[in-house]
């Protein structure tokens, strides 16, 4: 061969035709390997490669995949696998049975309920005491007038409460409870006690009696001396009496007196 001759190419065994296209593997399939990637990415990434994609989609192939594989390797277990552990904790610990401690069974005690009581309603229009006495007991509201010559109307809703019945804080029990305000008029100040008179009746003057007139004082005239009793005989005492050898002296005897009689029974100087 001349140096200066152009090289020949080599001749073509098929002649002027085209190659026969080159059969794949049944594992080079695009939809087999597609499944192995998602089923089982270790042995789709190696078919990857093996099959004659481009770099570039082997490449994203193979990230998907790893992702993919990370992801379902690194998520929590099915619940189905959860209970069949829990069946098989369940079994070991039953196979050693430990003794349980016996508890005692306890009563609940049920929660006090909440103590009702009365509200503060003076100075409150009965509309609204009425509202909130009502709603804590059975019964009504009882209403009356705080004057005892005020009459009060069939339509007392804006009247005034000045008294009421228990007492504000008063514990109330609805069945039983009885509560009752007495009322003014709108503006109408309210009295000292319920029961007073609004318009108190003037009392009426005492009538002045007439003096007695002074009645003459009465003298007691002074015993009349004893007929047989001589005036010169007077004793001064029971001593003179029984120095004149008188005694006892009876009334009617000379020279008697009361002054020588002290317990009146009519003999002196016993």
């Amino acid at each position: 061969m001349y140096p200066n001759q152009p090289a020949q190419p080599y001749p073509n065994p098929y002649g002027s035709q085209a190659p026969p296209p080159v059969r794949r593997r049944w594992w080079q399939h695009p939809a087999v390997i597609i499944v192995a990637l998602v089923l089982l990415p270790p042995a789709g990434i190696a078919l990857a490669w093996l099959s004659p994609w481009s770099q570039t989609k082997k490449v994203v192939a193979t990230v998907l995949s790893g992702v993919w594989f990370l992801l379902a390797f690194l998520s929590d277990p099915p619940a189905e696998e959860k209970d069949d552990a829990k069946a098989k904790a369940a079994a070991s610990a039953s196979a050693s049975p430990t003794p349980t401690p016996t508890s005692t069974p306890t009563t609940a005690t049920p929660s006090p309920s909440p103590e009702l009581v009365m509200p503060d309603v003076v100075g409150k229009a009965f509309s609204e005491a009425e509202a909130a006495v009502e709603a804590l007991v059975d019964g009504e509201l009882r209403a009356g007038s705080a004057y005892a010559d005020v009459s009060l109307p069939a339509n007392h809703a804006t009247w005034i409460v000045c008294f009421q019945g228990p007492a504000a804080g008063a514990r109330l029990v609805p069945a039983s409870a009885d509560p009752n305000v007495d009322l003014v008029a709108p503006g109408t100040k309210c009295p000292a006690t319920t029961g007073t008179a609004l318009r108190p009746k003037p009392k009426p003057k005492p009538t002045e009696s007439p003096k007695p007139k002074p009645q003459p004082q009465r003298t007691t005239p002074a015993p009349e001396p004893t007929r047989d009793e001589p005036d010169n005989v007077y004793y001064k005492n029971c001593t003179a009496v029984r120095a004149a050898g008188a005694d006892p002296i009876h009334r009617g005897d000379p020279g008697y007196g009361r002054h020588l009689d002290r317990d009146g029974d009519g003999v002196g100087c016993e």
